[in-house]
């Protein structure tokens, strides 16, 4: 490519490069359809201009032969081809084929109730799991709401005690009481009562 000063494509460059990439992915997409669409027109015009003949319809009486015998000179392909074109056979075949379509659609049916009915149990079984969970989430909501209640009330208390507490030490120290001195003496209490 070439560059100019600054370090960059020429522009006309550029786009040229652009367009052949263009080209060559519409080729490699658009290319295989065509040449089989282009085969397939010289395969027909090659085949309707061809001076070969064209084979005769088989003429034969399949009803007068039993059907498990072939008879001689025919192929199995002219003997497929005769058992084709019989009506009775062509309304056995019709008739199994509708029968085995019918027998299809009911075990696809049955398929279709047996799945629903599995779908059906799982969701029954979830709704029950679900219901379980709930119960279990509002007994420990209301264990919870329990606690909390017991906990605020024991602060109550406890923030009520300590008051009483503080008042009780505040008439004791003003009637002359000492901490140490209390100390020591349930210590000599304890020695006397031990001796």
């Amino acid at each position: 490519m070439a560059l100019n000063r600054a370090g960059s494509c020429n522009p006309r460059v550029l786009k040229a490069v652009l367009g052949l990439l263009a080209l060559c992915l519409a080729g490699y997409i658009l290319g295989p359809p065509l040449y089989w669409h282009f085969v397939e027109g010289l395969a027909a015009v090659s085949h309707s201009s061809s001076s070969a003949p064209s084979c005769p319809p088989c003429t034969c009486d399949c009803s007068s032969q039993p059907l498990l015998s072939i008879p001689q000179g025919l192929s199995n392909a002219s003997f497929a081809d005769c058992a084709k074109h019989d009506p009775e056979v062509s309304e056995d075949t019709e008739k199994n084929f509708s029968e085995l379509l019918s027998e299809e659609l009911k075990l696809r049916e049955a398929e279709a109730v047996e799945s629903q009915q599995r779908a059906d149990m799982a969701l029954l079984e979830a709704k029950k799991m679900t219901s379980q969970y709930q119960k279990e989430a509002d007994k420990c909501n209301s264990g919870m709401e329990t606690c909390e209640e017991a906990r605020e009330k024991a602060e109550a208390a406890l923030v009520a005690q300590k008051g009483l507490t503080s008042m009780w030490e505040l008439r004791a120290r003003q009637k002359g009481w000492k901490e140490g001195a209390a100390k020591s003496r349930a210590q000599s209490q304890g020695n006397v009562q031990t001796s």
